[in-house]
């Protein structure tokens, strides 16, 4: 594996020290997990405003789409696990 260095401000050091031996990992594994960790929130807010892109793209070529109140029922409706219809994208009307 290959090496690389970083330089980390002897402050922040000490704490990631610190919250190594809270979590009870190495000062190593720990700057690894963390790297891992924003790695991936990365990836994912880069893949939320991909999906968000194509579905502004679709609603703009179609003109249809859910009116917030509707979906916001259909999602109450889920949390509460309740079987409800998927509401259907449709043109609106100004």
């Amino acid at each position: 594996m290959p090496t690389t260095t970083i330089r980390i401000p002897e402050e922040l050091k000490a704490r990631v020290v610190a919250a190594a031996e809270r979590s009870g990992t190495s000062t190593h594994n720990f700057i690894l997990e963390a790297i891992l960790e924003k790695t991936e929130l990365v990836d994912l807010r880069a893949n939320f405003d991909l999906v968000a892109e194509e579905r502004y793209a679709r609603i703009v070529a179609t003109g249809k789409t859910i009116p917030w109140h509707e979906m916001r029922e259909y999602l109450e409706n889920r949390l509460s696990k309740n079987e409800v219809p998927r509401p259907v994208a449709r043109k609106l009307t100004p």
